[in-house]
């Protein structure tokens, strides 16, 4: 028999009424494992950081002690699992890490018309594989994760979608969690595993709430917040969703929004009650050939103050761009730096001043340009070593300002300074 919930969120604070500072404790098979919120999941796809070695990878520190990996990846590679019969992490040569498995991959495309009452489908690189409960749950037996995201209808992000499609997959996604407890429940295999409920609801609030309270009646250790993602609606409509769905959901249990990952969508989430977030965004910042290139440094320092309203001017109109719909991901955004613009070929400083990572101590922009234009595998690399090092540096960044009561600073840093450094334009 599955055990008991013993996952658990421990906070330290609230600031300004909703933003959570804290830690996620009892979760890992051991139940020694943490996670500090407000926190992101390790990006992976099979199990690997695109374009790094697991060797790479941990040159990095501050990783999250978390790795997602989702179904869209694993499920055509089902029969080797269960032959392996020692579960993905030990497959994939993952060693001190809590295994988190989602449905889908945020950062890939998911075409919608594929959901039955009995099936959802995952996309892997063989096409379309179709999963019922039983197949859903056998993957998950195959897998043997630390904690996974239960079945759901996530097919109502779209904007012009029925209240009628919005009701049935909040009632299907609740039937797939009661289906997906009975059997995890029975299971010997799922021991010590951790179940998140999704919370659906598309744009409809009394769908949203409606999902949230049923969901936090069912035995789940968290909730997913889906349906929310990037370019699926704008952002304050996001945040007043959230804001009133949290409300209806249990302080001592975590909330993960599935994809979102832009800072300014972070920040918002995070003030609307969000404590858990996928940490794709690097990944599609680094297929762009970019390099993270925002500010998130709250110490004090006097004379960046009287500069900050005259960047804040110059730069509004980069992040406004940011504020409407967007549904096409591989757009750039305001916090990035195109490096296979011409301007970078004679540009010998590092990706971004002070920053700690291998890339930027040891290359400088124009080498990365020039990897770009030659197509080396090396610029990948190098580019993912950065974008992961910048974007986790962010939400420790975060949780300091919520520790020392300078999250508005923090805003100000991400949101009005573009950088915090000055571009050259010539």
């Amino acid at each position: 028999m599955a055990g008991s919930i013993r996952m658990k969120l421990e906070l330290r604070r609230v600031v300004q009424g909703r933003s959570r500072l804290g830690v996620l404790k009892g979760f890992g098979r051991t139940g020694q494992h943490s996670l500090e919120v407000p926190g992101c999941l390790l990006y992976t796809r099979f199990g690997t950081v695109p374009h790094l070695t697991q060797d790479t990878l941990h040159t990095l520190s501050n990783l999250p002690s978390v790795t997602q990996v989702t179904l869209s990846n694993i499920a055509e590679h089902q029969e080797v699992l269960e032959e392996f019969k020692d579960g993905f992490r030990k497959f994939a040569g993952l060693h001190d890490t809590v295994l988190y498995c989602s449905l889908h991959d945020p950062a890939a495309a998911c075409p919608t018309g594929y959901t039955t009452n009995q099936t959802v489908s995952v996309w892997g690189s063989g096409g379309r594989i179709e999963l019922t409960v039983a197949k859903f749950m056998a993957l998950q037996k195959a897998v043997q994760p630390d904690w996974y995201q239960s079945m759901a209808d996530g097919e109502t992000w779209q904007n012009n979608t029925s209240r009628k499609r919005v009701r049935k997959s909040v009632d299907r996604t609740l039937a797939h969690l009661d289906e997906c407890l009975l059997v995890h429940q029975k299971s010997q295999e799922l021991e010590g595993v951790e179940v998140f409920g999704v919370v659906e609801g598309g744009d409809i609030l009394e769908e949203r709430l409606r999902s949230a309270r049923e969901t936090a009646k069912r035995p789940v250790a968290g909730f997913c917040l889906d349906g929310l993602q990037t370019g699926a609606m704008d952002q304050t409509l996001r945040t007043q969703l959230i804001t009133a769905l949290t409300k209806e959901l249990p302080e001592d249990k975590p909330r993960l929004l599935q994809g979102v990952g832009r800072p300014d969508e972070v920040l918002a989430c995070v003030e609307a009650g969000v404590d858990l977030f996928e940490s794709f965004f690097p990944f599609q910042v680094t297929e762009r050939g970019c390099a993270l290139f925002f500010s998130f440094d709250i110490s004090p320092d006097p004379e960046r103050a009287v500069l900050e309203l005259d960047k804040q001017r110059d730069t509004a109109g980069a992040t406004q761009q940011n504020g409407g719909l967007n549904l096409d991901q591989t757009q750039m955004t305001s916090f990035e730096i195109n490096l296979k613009d011409k301007r970078y070929q004679d540009d010998f400083r590092p990706l971004v001043d002070g920053c700690g990572c291998y890339c930027c101590k040891n290359h400088q922009r124009a080498y990365l340009h020039h990897l770009l234009m030659t197509n080396e595998l090396l610029a990948g690399v190098l580019l993912m070593i950065h974008n992961t090092a910048h974007y986790h540096g962010f939400f420790s960044a975060l949780r300091d300002a919520l520790a020392t009561d300078k999250l508005d600073l923090l805003k100000r840093r991400v949101l009005g300074e573009r950088g915090g450094q000055t571009e050259r334009k010539d």
